[in-house]
This record gives C-alpha cells, structure tokens and sequence, in this order.
C-alpha cells in the first residue's frame, strides 16, 4: 500500500531542501523510501538507494562525508553528477552516521544543484544528539506515524470501507449499510493498533505477540541508542504512562511511585517522546489564574502499542479503560488532522476541563470533548469553559452515539 505522507513528499520533491523521514521503529520508512525512489524511476529520475546499515558505506561516511559519492560516480547514469544533472539519493537509516548533519550539511552545500538527497532515521532522539549543526533552509523533515484508521483499512484488504469512511465524514446525516463490518474493523484498530507488520497479520495471537516483540526489542533498541542502560527502569514508566494514558502527568508523582528522581522522569519521559512512542500535551490558556499551566497529558501514537503495554487485548465494550483508549484515538485522529504541535488540553484547579483545544492558530481554536457513550455527557460540566471562551466552539464527541454528528468515527 501506499501511505498518505508518500504523495505529501513527492509534491516537495521540486524544492532545494533536502528531505529527512523520521519516526517510531517499525513504521515503514525504508518501504516508504523505496516507493519514493520507484515513483522517481517512473518519471525517468537518476536514483541510488544507500544504507548506512551497510558496514563498508557507514565505514566509509563516517571517514569523510564526500566519500559518499564514491557509490554514485561509479555508475554510469550517474557519471556527469558534477556538472549539475539531477540524482536522487535515497539515503536509509542516516541516524547511524557519526555526524550526520555535517554528511548532509557538505553534500549540499558543495552539490546541492545536483543531488537531492532524501533520508530516513528511526529515532528523534538520537537524530537530536547527532544533529550537531543547523541544517535550517536545507533539510526539511517529515513524521511517519503508525497507520491512521483509513490506511489500516487498505492494509488489511477492507478498501470498501474507506469509501464509507469518508461518506460519514463528509456527510453528518448518512447512514452506512455496513455500519457493523465497520464498527468491527475500527474495534480491532483500537486494540491493535497501526503498525504494518501487526496490522498484515491475521491471527489475533499473533498479532499480540508482535506487538510484545516490539516493545520489548525496539524499545530496548531506543534506550541503549539514547545512551541510557536502564532499560527496565524505561519500560517500567512506560507501562505506568499506559495505565494514565489522557491523565495529568505529574513528574514527582511519577517519581514517588517508582522510586526514581524527577530528574530520572524527565530524561525518560524524553527518550520515550523522541522514540515517538507517547505524546505530552501540553495545557491550553489566556491567562486565566485557576487554571493549571503546567502539566501535561499524555497519550500513545499507537494504541496497539500502549495495550501490549498493559498486556489487554479485550474488546472496546468489555474494557475498563474503555473512556482511555478512545481519548487516545481521537488524540491520533487530531494529530493526524491538524499537526501534534496544535494540540492542547484545558484544566482548571477545581477540576473543570476539555480534553482537547486545537489550535491552528491564535483565535482559531476549536474544543473537544471525548466520551466512550454519549450519555456519560453532563454539558453543565463546560460552563465554566463556555464562560471564559464563548468564542471556542465546543464539539462532544463519542464511541457510543445516536447522534451522527457526535460519533467518533465521522470525524
């Protein structure tokens, strides 16, 4: 299949900068740079796909960085890269560089006329760390996230029902004839999650396993590669972030109960948001003294992930958490609609609050209240939020609906 962020990046391709795919593990990147470099091939481009996973590259790279184009010269269709032809250079796993911002920095600066190099690295965090430089007017970065729910469905060979997906969106009063066939697909997304691999799969043991090797080998991975051993001590935060997933995150509650410093909390909770594994939202306010500015929500960029976490699997209607794991979901959907950086929550310190305020831009906002039924609604709780922002719009939305306009799925 082909993921929605492919044709976002081949409609950047005519700008100088050059482009840098990161994300969580196990996403797709490197599939996705291969479907880059296919699409170029069709429209008769000079490509050359790299990894840095190949010791005699990465040995060679990390000895000079213009020794990169020892592997491009000697091809043929590559020859006359000098004297200013296009080549497209799709470059895997670029965060094992020594310095990969001084490798990108010189290829561009010395042949940015010619070559457009196109990378992946698979950790924010160690990106961060070896991103010494400003690469600011040369590089421009796209986030690989997890499948969203429409790509699942192409994924897991439903396509007739994204059709319907979209009619729901687009349409508050239409009412699908294969409501049930889609209620169930979204019930295996919300335990299962996004990931590829996971999502291919068709046995639901399976898919849980996957799901454990996951996180106990590519969290692993992101820990050691961070520079932190304590790998047990991570995860052991990560299994809490799961069980207080839409809650406020207090760091020196988080210390008291596992028995770290906040210190410790704060370079963890660091390592587990450039991992791409959770999202801290931050709070939304104009100044309001009783409202709580400081803390945090967090949620998971996959829920599949976050219930291996928990190690529960049950079905939405069945699950305690069920109020979660749908607050988790429409997090995602927000993020996927309006950039992760807009999001925010609103508190107050007499406990008033909305889940959601997303803000696009200053006097922009829109407010979102989540709720697995509808009937778990009382609006005379956002009086307070209608009182300070009359001009916020406020949408109620809900697994559990009579009401087209508030279930979650049409949004």
């Amino acid at each position: 299949m082909k993921r929605k962020l492919l044709t976002t990046i081949l409609d950047s391709l005519l700008r100088k900068e050059y482009i840098l795919i990161t994300g969580a593990r196990q996403v797709g990147k490197t599939t996705l740079l291969k479907q880059i470099q296919q699409e170029l091939r069709e429209r008769k481009e000079s490509t050359q796909f790299l990894t840095l996973e190949d010791p005699e590259v990465l040995a060679a790279v990390d000895e000079h960085p213009g020794n990169v184009l020892r592997y491009l010269r000697d091809m043929p269709q590559n020859a006359d890269i000098a004297s200013g032809s296009k080549l497209y250079l799709l470059l895997d796993e670029i965060q094992l560089s020594a310095n990969p911002s001084n490798l990108l920095k010189y290829l561009y600066d010395l042949h940015g006329a010619g070559l457009k190099i196109i990378a992946t690295g698979s950790s924010a965090f160690y990106l961060d760390t070896r991103f010494k430089d400003s690469l600011a007017g040369r590089m421009r970065i796209y986030e690989l996230f997890p499948l969203d729910f429409e790509e699942f469905l192409e994924l897991s060979e439903r396509t007739a029902l994204i059709e319907e997906t979209k009619l729901l969106r687009e349409k508050p009063a239409y009412r699908s004839l294969r409501s049930r066939e889609l209620r169930a697909a979204f019930d295996e997304y919300l335990v299962f999650g996004g990931y590829p691999a996971v999502v291919s799969e068709k046995d639901p043991r399976e898919k849980q396993s996957m799901l454990g090797e996951l996180v106990k080998t590519y969290l692993k991975k992101d820990v050691f590669e961070s520079e932190n051993s304590n790998y047990l001590k991570v995860y052991r935060l990560a299994v809490l972030l799961a069980h207080q997933t839409g809650k406020l995150i207090n760091t020196n509650e988080l210390a008291r109960t596992l028995s770290y410093n906040a210190r410790t909390i704060d370079q963890y909770l660091y390592i587990l948001q450039k991992s791409y594994y959770i999202s801290l939202v931050r709070p939304f306010f104009r100044n309001i003294r009783n409202e709580l500015t400081k803390m945090p929500k967090v949620y998971f960029h996959d829920i599949g992930l976050r219930n291996s976490l928990l190690n529960y699997f049950d079905k939405p209607q069945a699950r305690i958490d069920k109020g979660q794991l749908i607050e988790n979901y429409l997090f995602i959907r927000l993020r996927q609609l309006y950039g992760g950086d807009q999001i925010l929550h609103w508190r107050t310190a007499d406990q008033r609050e909305i889940d959601f305020i997303v803000q696009p831009a200053i006097g922009q906002e829109s407010a979102f209240e989540c709720k697995f039924s509808i009937t778990e609604v009382k609006t005379s709780k956002y009086k307070t939020f209608h009182e300070h922002y009359p001009d916020i719009p406020l949408r109620l939305i809900a697994y559990e609906s009579a009401d087209p306009s508030t279930q979650v799925i049409r949004l």
